[in-house]
């Protein structure tokens, strides 16, 4: 999640200037083929609910006494790039190193309540009895590979949203007006970003460029969270991803 840093007077400048050109209205860009995406069903299961209950809750305190009685005390795995960055350590340890829950900041933690706060999850192929979340939408993957080949894109510069009607801003702020509203298909992301780091600037599939809340849309391919049953209880048995910056 971006963050307000300290800035030299000279970058406070050209910030503050780049702020009142993000006043006017934003100039149209191209517009795309929109590819509908289905979002994941909230997996039905009373005691992970329990579990993503308490592991929000010790996010929220920053309580890693708490957090440890909610991670499984054996085959914790890290899957990031295609191997297993967990090799055999203690889960806990392998779960502070993927969201840098030691760094000041306490970004990790924000990130790991985010994750236990999302209700979906979904079955894994690579680890047996795990399920992990958030789980991914359904789409069109040929339609997708066709999305990007014609943007000339990856897959890292779309994302998608969690509800439909979102409103795209014209300006990075509350009160400035809707020029469009978020269907439920893929969004792109724009690099240019926002002077408000409470807001991103993307492009609709209509080809107008504006700005949403950094909580109306999720990255694809983002981190996921797994959960496995360990003495027929769940805990915290993996993580799939690169992890905190």
């Amino acid at each position: 999640m971006p963050r307000l840093r300290s800035l030299p007077i000279a970058t406070v400048l050209i910030a503050l200037a780049a702020s009142a050109a993000a006043q006017q209205p934003p100039a149209p860009g191209k517009p795309y083929r929109a590819v509908p995406i289905t979002q994941p069903a909230e997996i039905k299961d009373a005691d992970l609910a329990v579990l993503r209950a308490k592991v929000a809750e010790a996010a929220r305190n920053r309580d890693r006494a708490a957090l440890a009685k909610l991670v499984a005390g054996k085959d914790f795995f890290w899957d990031r790039d295609g191997t297993d960055r967990a090799k055999g350590r203690p889960g806990l340890d392998v779960l502070s190193s993927a969201l840098g829950l030691a760094n000041k900041d306490g970004v990790g933690w924000d990130m790991l309540g985010g994750l236990a706060d999302d209700p979906s999850a979904a079955p894994v192929q690579s680890r047996k009895g795990a399920v992990c979340g958030p789980a991914e939408p359904r789409f069109d993957t040929k339609a997708f590979a066709t999305l990007l080949k014609d943007t000339q894109t990856d897959a890292a510069a779309w994302g998608y949203p969690y509800t439909a009607g979102a409103d795209v801003r014209a300006a990075p702020q509350a009160g400035a007006p809707t020029i469009d509203k978020l269907g439920l298909n893929f969004v792109r992301v724009l690099p240019e970003g926002s002077v408000n780091p409470n807001y991103m600037r993307v492009l609709t599939p209509a080809g107008k460029v504006g700005f949403v809340t950094i909580d109306v849309l999720a990255p694809v391919g983002s981190d996921q969270l797994c959960y496995v049953k360990e003495g027929g209880a769940w805990k915290i048995g993996g993580y799939l991803g690169a992890g905190e910056p």
